[in-house]
């Protein structure tokens, strides 16, 4: 802890951004919390005081990551100067597939996992279930084989085009 206010940096927001861009979901780690849309409020400290908030709205409310995902945005934030970094869970916020980023989607599909389809109106069609395009060979001749995978987020998926099964992040 700096005791001389003049010796503490003052990050500006992109610095925050960029901070968190290190912050990656234990789950599935070539995204950042940033492309994934958990990050809901940054609520920078007023003038003179070095206290940051920042909340996160997790993908599931049952998500088991979400105290390390907690724990890595403070550690990370940290590092900027700031005296206390507050993250906090915001459960009232609804945490959609929607909220991904484009490029997010195509790392999970460099990943092996099939990206979620963005829903319009937050509507999940039985068209946008059964059209799920394969990581491997991007074929859409792909069926269900279970709604549970390795974490809540996935579902196990067949292809039928390559013979390979491959887990599909679920589109919520």
């Amino acid at each position: 802890m700096v005791n001389n206010m003049s010796e503490v940096r003052s990050p500006k927001l992109e610095e925050i951004w960029s901070a968190l861009e290190n912050v990656k979901d234990p789950e599935i780690p070539v995204i950042s919390v940033d492309e994934m849309g958990m990050i809901t409020v940054i609520q920078l400290p007023a003038a003179g005081k070095h206290l940051l908030t920042i909340t996160m709205t997790p993908t599931f409310v049952g998500c088991p990551a979400i105290e390390v995902i907690k724990k890595s945005i403070r550690e990370e934030v940290m590092n900027l100067g700031f005296d206390e970094v507050i993250v906090k869970v915001d459960f009232e916020t609804q945490w959609t597939s929607n909220r991904m980023k484009p490029e997010a989607k195509l790392k999970l599909e460099k990943f092996g996992l099939a990206p979620p389809v963005v829903l319009s109106d937050n509507e999940l069609t039985l068209e946008q279930l059964n059209n799920v395009r394969c990581p491997h060979c991007h074929s859409t001749d792909t069926t269900l084989r279970s709604a549970f995978g390795s974490t809540l987020c996935r579902a196990i998926r067949f292809c039928f085009a390559c013979k390979q099964g491959f887990e599909q992040f679920k589109p919520v």
